[in-house]
């Protein structure tokens, strides 16, 4: 077996210490930015993609040798729905490669003593047995709209293991579920199944429409975490875990496209019928991560989706005048 061993204690991260947050403006980095904000970290470093172009290699080693980082967290990355994935991929995999390589290349320079490089859950098998566990990565076929997107994660997690093996710095990796929450993108476009379905049915109660039409059946399921939940986690992996392999991040727990339609509905105050044409695909049946390795490290998530779907509303609404299209 190959050595993967590191001298890392669990604990504290020092709040003092020089912490970059890369893509601190967009839905994770601005969560994570929060919540270490509120845990006393005094030194958080962001720089937005006009200040510091990550696929600009020479300036991104510049960047690491100005700042010192201490802890890096990876949360930048070109990211979109099907349409954009499947129209793009040669983009979504040249950029998401390049801003990876140089980050973790630039951070093992300055030998950045923890680091924690973010993915998706669409790095697995597109028929991996559910709940999918960490080790059916590269066990299967990939989902063919997103396969770009999806390698290009799985070469950062494989940079981190490499990292881990030749350098034994106690670098980890972290895999979320759907998430969703305040900084979202809820384009007609561009936007997930959630932000979708809330601006939807907002926009169809402040009409009065009488019926709302879905995609589908609406039997899928799927599992869905608030981005403050994804933070908390994150810190929590910082400061308690180690080890090679990716970690899970997700609550466990999926309803199905119906439900999640319902609970919209009754956060906007939308009253009209809800109905599905059924014609249109319903997408993978079901996709939900076995999150037992972040659960044995002693984390719960804490916003329930009920909860998390009225403030995601309540976000939207206050700034549905600015938000990214």
């Amino acid at each position: 077996m190959t050595d993967t061993s590191t001298d890392f204690t669990a604990g504290p991260l020092d709040r003092d210490a020089p912490t970059y947050i890369a893509g601190h403006r967009g839905l994770v980095g601005s969560s994570l930015w929060r919540h270490f904000e509120s845990e006393g970290f005094s030194n958080l470093i962001g720089r937005t993609s006009s200040e510091l172009d990550l696929k600009n290699r020479d300036a991104v080693f510049e960047f690491f040798r100005d700042t010192e980082p201490q802890v890096v967290v990876l949360a930048a990355a070109k990211v979109g729905g099907i349409l954009a994935n499947s129209t793009y991929p040669v983009d979504f995999l040249s950029e998401n490669l390049q801003i990876q390589v140089n980050v973790l290349d630039a951070a093992l320079e300055q030998r950045v003593s923890r680091v924690l490089f973010l993915g998706s859950s669409c790095i697995y098998p597109k028929y991996a047995e559910q709940p999918i566990r960490e080790d059916s990565l590269l066990t299967g076929l990939l989902e063919p709209t997103n396969d770009a997107y999806a390698i290009a994660k799985i070469a950062g997690i494989l940079q981190i293991q490499s990292v881990r093996r030749q350098y034994g710095l106690p670098w980890i990796s972290a895999m979320p579920t759907n998430l969703y929450g305040p900084g979202d993108n809820f384009s007609p476009e561009g936007s997930h199944v959630l932000p979708a379905l809330i601006r939807r049915y907002d926009e169809a109660a402040t009409a009065g429409a009488e019926s709302v039409t879905n995609w589908g059946t609406g039997s899928p399921r799927r599992e869905f975490l608030h981005v403050d939940d994804m933070a908390s986690a994150c810190l929590h992996l910082l400061e308690h875990f180690d080890g090679p392999q990716q970690v899970n991040v997700g609550t466990g727990e999926d309803q199905t496209i119906e439900e999640i339609a319902t609970i919209v509905a009754d956060a906007v105050g939308y009253e009209g019928r809800i109905e599905w044409d059924t014609t249109k695909p319903d997408g993978t049946p079901r996709k939900l991560l076995d999150v037992s390795t972040l659960r044995g490290s002693g984390w719960e998530p804490t916003v329930g989706l009920r909860d998390g779907i009225r403030t995601t509303v309540q976000w939207y609404r206050q700034n549905v005048g600015h938000l990214r299209e």
